[in-house]
């Protein structure tokens, strides 16, 4: 599973399943790595609510707010 969000993305959280502690829908964060597999991709987010937690994707979604280089220009 192929992903756009690269490091450095900033993102909006639109749905987080299957986790016993979410972040709440519509937070933000910084991606700080992403990790592809076969079927689904692990990236590895920095909330501004000071959490880490990583996104499975699918199912978890997100949106992205700005990327890399738009945050550089």
């Amino acid at each position: 599973m192929r992903t756009n969000l690269k490091a450095g993305d900033r993102v909006r959280l639109l749905s987080m399943t299957d986790d016993p502690d979410p972040i709440s829908a519509g937070t933000t964060g910084t991606v700080a790595g992403v990790y592809p597999l076969s079927d689904w991709t692990q990236v590895d987010v920095d909330w501004d609510n000071g959490r880490s937690l990583m996104l499975s994707i699918p199912p978890d979604q997100v949106e992205i707010v700005s990327t890399k280089a738009d945050q550089t220009n």
